[in-house]
């Protein structure tokens, strides 16, 4: 896999197949980027498990703060890696360890998150990996609503995506509610 550019369908198919994220390094801090991502995604309608071991038991977005990946009790999609590149390995190798109990299906790192080592053992293992990436930017990029706030996708269509009633449908997204 080239970690240095990733087709919009490997991306689009892995925000669409996902129900769920643990968001490991989310932040109670509503001016950090962990706390809007989490704060996007669950308007989307996916569920997000933060994991962040200074806030465990307490809430974040009204969802219940886990001290570690081994503390979630039910299967993720997603583990989304707020952390820094260093870090991304130990907590790849978590995930790896709990695999049979996460469930998971992709584990994604952050913006200026990339780990090299981390992504060979995940693949290894049967998973997907998307490194220095963030899945708002991507769910927006892909769903045509990051062109509406004016920033250029680098995209030129002149297909609008569909709206529904309740969120952003296009051909390659479509809204988790």
């Amino acid at each position: 896999m080239n970690h240095d550019s990733y087709s919009d369908d490997y991306i689009a198919g892995i925000l669409n197949e996902a129900q769920s994220v643990a968001m490991v390094g989310a932040s109670a801090n509503n001016v950090r980027p962990s706390y809007f991502v989490m704060k996007y995604l669950l308007g989307k309608g996916y569920r997000v498990v933060p994991v962040n071991p200074g806030f465990a038991g307490q809430q974040i977005l009204g969802q219940t703060v886990y001290a570690s990946l081994a503390d979630i009790p039910g299967p993720v999609d997603i583990v989304d890696i707020f952390r820094n590149s260093e870090a991304a390995l130990s907590v790849t190798r978590e995930v790896l360890r709990l695999k049979d109990k996460l469930q998971p299906k992709a584990i994604w790192m952050q913006l200026r998150v990339r780990n090299d080592e981390a992504a060979a053992e995940a693949e290894a293992a049967g998973l997907k990996v998307v490194m220095n990436r963030c899945p708002k930017i991507e769910y927006g990029r892909l769903s045509g609503e990051i062109g509406w706030a004016g920033v250029n996708s680098g995209t030129i269509s002149s297909l609008r995506p569909k709206l529904a009633a309740r969120g952003v449908q296009s051909h390659v997204l479509g809204d988790k509610r």
